[in-house]
């Protein structure tokens, strides 16, 4: 089997977090091509592992990436806000460790046809799961008014030149509608002018499409609202003494994460043990980049200090299918 593209990000931290002696349940709410889920089932081998993902594609890497634990393995394609849902059905839980890994993957913006970036031509799509209909990224620009087009990408992209981006790409649209990210990301690029100066200042830090990208995927896959759909009922999930681990990989994200978390210790129900989020070491950011904005948190849930029975194990609705 050939290495997947995708490396996961945290995966010594994830570890000495989740793979303790005495594991027996785990959720990876976002199995993408399945590295965190082998390095856990590899360290856990009396553990068993539900992995959910709404990508089918990624579900097909992480089949075969699992393959040598197949027998302890269960795949499902379902967004993470659905867990309580899959878990119930599969008669799953409560798990003793629970991992989101959020954002979008390497394998999935290396693709052009997925339509994520701007570094090689494709269709504006943007959908985490194409093949489940909803709107597409250039279905949303055609929709969009220009006040609300430069809402969101200032608030999903904080993207401080919102209005005058929003306003070249209405302009743009009315000669030709926008349906290729290498149109979307040339239109933006016009509309942001030059860095001034001479020198290293002129290099921009980052693409000038690059906020407004994220803006129409986070929007297209409503990711703000189903990480915080998902948060609560992820930790009811939690078995007494489990724990959530959640890599962010922006602020909007850990903002969440971090309000969550902290609303949780002083209600008594969960313990922080990261007080402040983990980041990955030089080593790890030189050889992976997707790790340099990788935030890690993770919050153990109080055995029975929230006043709560603890959870028993969901009614099977359906007999698990492996794999």
């Amino acid at each position: 089997m050939s290495e997947p593209p995708h490396v996961p990000v945290l995966s010594a931290e994830v570890c000495s977090f989740l793979a303790r002696e005495g594991t027996r349940e785990l959720l990876d709410g976002t199995v993408g091509a399945g590295g965190h889920a082998g390095l856990l089932l590899q360290a856990l081998p009396a553990a068993r592992l539900l992995g959910l993902d709404r990508d089918p594609l990624a579900l097909n890497i992480a089949r075969a990436r699992l393959a040598p634990w197949q027998e302890r393995a269960t795949l499902a394609q379902a967004p993470f806000a659905e867990a309580l849902r899959v878990a119930e059905e599969l008669g799953r839980g409560p798990f003793d460790a629970i991992l989101l890994d959020l954002g979008v993957s390497s394998m999935q913006l290396d693709r052009p046809e997925r339509g994520f970036s701007f570094q090689a031509d494709g269709p504006l799509d943007m959908r985490m799961d194409p093949t489940g209909g909803g709107e597409t990224a250039a279905e949303l620009l055609a929709r969009l008014r220009e006040d609300e087009l430069a809402d969101l990408i200032y608030a999903l992209g904080e993207e401080r030149r919102s209005r005058r981006i929003a306003r070249r790409i209405v302009e743009a649209r009315r000669r030709s509608p926008i349906r290729r990210t290498a149109e979307l990301a040339e239109v933006v690029r016009r509309a942001i002018p030059p860095p001034r100066g001479r020198g290293p200042r002129r290099r921009r830090p980052i693409h000038p499409a690059t906020r407004t990208f994220q803006a129409l995927r986070m929007a297209v896959n409503d990711e703000l609202g189903q990480l915080e759909r998902a948060l609560p009922e992820l930790f009811s999930l939690l078995a007494p003494g489990g724990r959530l681990a959640v890599i962010s990989f922006h602020s909007l994200e850990d903002r969440r994460v971090k309000h969550a978390f902290r609303a949780w210790a002083r209600a008594g129900s969960a313990r922080l043990l990261t007080r402040k989020p983990l980041t990955a070491g030089p080593e790890e950011r030189e050889s992976n980049p997707r790790a340099r904005s990788a935030k890690l948190r993770v919050a153990e849930r109080i055995p029975a200090a929230d006043g709560l029975p603890p959870r028993e194990a969901p009614g099977a609705r359906s007999s698990p299918q492996a794999f």
